[in-house]
């Protein structure tokens, strides 16, 4: 990496409406970061066992698994400090 390079922060999104997933993904793909979308909870739980997000940001109310289940499922998987904040 060149000194002075900006480190891509990854970010996942999981909802089961596309609009909003669309919508998330594109501004924050904008502002530079890298992103990658779940429809449900499971595939989000996929996504996180081979792919390290710093920041998910999920809806509560999903098939499958809730959002609650993501984050603290999710941050045992990634071994994410247990203080880490959900963005629901």
């Amino acid at each position: 990496m060149t000194a002075g390079a900006e480190v891509k922060r990854n970010i996942l999104v999981v909802d089961d409406e596309p609009q909003i997933t669309r919508v998330l993904r594109t501004a924050l793909a904008g502002h530079g970061y890298n992103v990658r979308t779940a429809s449900d909870g499971d595939e989000a739980m996929e996504i996180m066992r081979e792919w390290r997000p710093e920041l998910v940001i999920t809806d509560l109310s999903m098939p499958k698994r809730p959002g609650w289940g993501v984050w603290a499922e999710g941050a045992a998987a990634v071994n994410s400090p247990a203080g880490a904040p959900p963005i629901a």
